[in-house]
């Protein structure tokens, strides 16, 4: 695990770093390149797909407590336990068709709505168990941390590494 934040400052400046890096690295591709997958078959483009839905689970699922499978829009037996090669297959496959445009545009749309939510959260309120029956299971911070600057750092390697082969 990366950093972790003590406190809102922190924990934004740590989300808007990694969003800039990830966005400079971004605008470094044409067309061609956020479209040209890579051995693992998903281009950049699917990458930045990927960090949308993720950032849609933090708001609905981990913050909100709505059930997983309507917050990815996807059936039940899709979320059932937590399989998440077979979760993000899905998710890869529905986003496939989408322009970069627009994956761009909801991607920055949903980023802004991550910032706001976080910044109107108390704190204190992001180190609660993301489910109050089972304190083992983490805290919403967690949650944050994992899908928002650790997940951007992770593709944003990936795309670099792809970029410079």
């Amino acid at each position: 695990m990366s950093e972790r934040p003590v406190n809102h400052k922190e924990l934004l400046s740590l989300i808007s770093r990694e969003w800039d890096s990830l966005m400079d690295e971004v605008s470094r591709l044409d067309e061609t390149q956020m479209t040209t997958p890579d051995a693992g078959g998903w281009s950049p483009k699917d990458n930045l797909a990927h960090l949308t839905e993720w950032m849609n689970i933090l708001l609905g699922y981990h913050m909100d407590k709505r059930p997983a499978h309507e917050v990815f829009g996807v059936a039940p037996e899709v979320v059932e336990g937590w399989d998440f090669d077979r979760i993000n297959q899905v998710l890869f496959e529905r986003n496939q068709p989408r322009s970069t445009n627009d994956v761009i545009g909801e991607m920055k749309k949903v980023y802004a709505q991550v910032v706001e939510r976080l910044t109107s959260t108390p704190f204190e309120d992001l180190l609660k168990p993301r489910h109050p029956q089972n304190p083992a299971s983490g805290n919403v911070l967690d949650s944050v941390i994992g899908d928002t600057y650790e997940h951007f750092a992770e593709h944003r390697e990936t795309m670099q590494k792809n970029r410079r082969r």
